[in-house]
């Protein structure tokens, strides 16, 4: 593996790459405006340490919360699904005894209707 030169010609793909995307204007110019912000920002937080530190604690503080919230959201979501699991068995004994108790209805029914019918007929004659 030491005798590999992948390793070596990966590094110089990217520096000749670099180097040939900076004969485009537009991308020498963007370059050297991120450049310098980059560098008048370090110069800045350099001289103002507790201004850094802020605004880091506020990023810790951000993530803090969401992580916070997620979890708290994870935890409620599998609360629910536990309950469901739990549930489901009764709502299933639930629905079977529904559909039974309509079928029986529904004989209950046929045989009211099919009384009153040969009652009727029993009039007739």
């Amino acid at each position: 593996m030491g005798n590999s030169k992948f390793g070596k010609f990966i590094i110089l793909g990217a520096i000749l790459g670099g180097a040939i995307s900076l004969y485009d204007k537009g991308t020498r110019r963007h370059l050297k405006g991120n450049t310098d912000r980059m560098v008048s920002q370090v110069k800045y937080y350099s001289k103002n340490p507790d201004v850094l530190k802020e605004k880091l604690q506020q990023q810790k503080d951000k993530y803090m919360s969401i992580y916070e919230q997620i979890s708290g959201d994870a935890t409620y979501i599998k609360n629910q699904v536990a309950e469901l699991k739990a549930l489901t068995p009764q709502v299933k004994e639930l629905v079977v005894d529904t559909k039974e108790a309509f079928v029986e209805s529904k004989e209950e029914y046929k045989e009211i209707v099919n009384e009153q019918k040969e009652g009727m007929e029993t009039k007739k004659i």
